[in-house]
């Protein structure tokens, strides 16, 4: 079998990607794509329809593919423009073309909407940090997405909206005090795997989205002031280093979930593994017999 191949939808725009690399992260498609091909031997094209029309790399356009995925972004689905509307449109197009479908945070919103959910500004406040106490649902237990995963854990987020309405096709997988954390959801011809945290995040990430959302997090109260926030990237830098680190592990309350790549990391793998390689072995086979077919 050829590398399979994936796109990576990019929800942030240039700005954002820009503030984020000033703070010390990555830019959230290329970051995303370096986690996929860390799990997998798979390529990754990046498109970035926050900032303009799609072209694809991949002859036949979303065909060409054997999964997507959406990044996380600092945008809000009901604020609208065209820079979220295309996104929304190509993810009605993934669902359509049939291609397996992953999205982080922002990503699970997106295709929510698509679908013909909805999205609202949580009225409990913003997620930050750490999601605490993500408990898998009886749905969620016997999940292939969740398999390996412990069935209450932690998890770095962040965002300030969640699901308000689900679509039809829609299962809810996990959830915690703060609302829905995953959900499988069946639309069109597709199937999108969907969490409201970020497994592809490290510690340097959030670290890294700390300081870019900086004053906000004060004013929302998560944080006293900017001492405060700079001894919380401190602490994540340090962790980034030694993720088993007993008294920051303690101190922020953080479980194998998080101690662990290898359990952080869990959705993504096993989406690539009971996903996208299926898929794409069914894609090669489909090419094979056409080839042995023609005339």
């Amino acid at each position: 079998m050829g590398q399979p191949s994936i796109l990576v939808i990019d929800g942030n725009r240039a700005a954002t990607r820009e503030q984020q690399v000033a703070a010390g992260g990555q830019p959230s498609g290329e970051g995303y794509a370096q986690v996929l091909k860390s799990l997998a031997a798979v390529s990754c094209d990046i498109v970035r329809p926050a900032d303009g029309e799609v072209r694809f790399a991949a002859g036949g356009g979303l065909a060409g593919y054997d999964g997507v995925a959406i990044t996380g972004s600092a945008l809000n689905v009901y604020e609208g423009g065209a820079h979220i509307e295309r996104q929304i449109e190509l993810a009605r197009a993934t669902f359509a073309a049939g291609v397996p479908f992953f999205g982080s945070c922002w990503g699970l919103q997106v295709a929510v909407s698509a679908a013909g959910g909805c999205v609202r500004r949580n009225p409990l406040g913003r997620e930050f940090g750490f999601a605490r106490r993500i408990e898998l649902e009886d749905a969620g237990r016997r999940h292939g997405m969740f398999r390996g995963k412990p069935p209450v854990f932690e998890a770095i987020t962040v965002h300030r909206d969640d699901i308000e309405q689900l679509p039809a096709g829609a299962v809810v997988l996990a959830s915690n005090d703060m609302g829905l954390q995953a959900i499988e959801l069946r639309h069109g011809a597709g199937t999108f795997w969907g969490v409201q945290y970020h497994p592809e995040y490290s510690f340097a990430e959030i670290a890294a989205t700390a300081l870019r959302y900086g004053a906000a997090l004060i004013e929302e109260g998560l944080f006293a002031d900017r001492a405060e926030l700079e001894v919380f990237v401190n602490d994540l830098r340090t962790l980034m280093r030694d993720p088993r680190d007993p008294r920051l592990t303690w101190k922020h309350g953080l479980g194998e979930g998080l101690q662990q790549d290898s359990c952080r990391l869990v959705e993504l793998r096993n989406w690539l593994e009971l996903q996208v390689l299926p898929y794409a072995r069914q894609r090669e086979g489909a090419a094979a017999r056409r080839g042995f077919d023609a005339p």
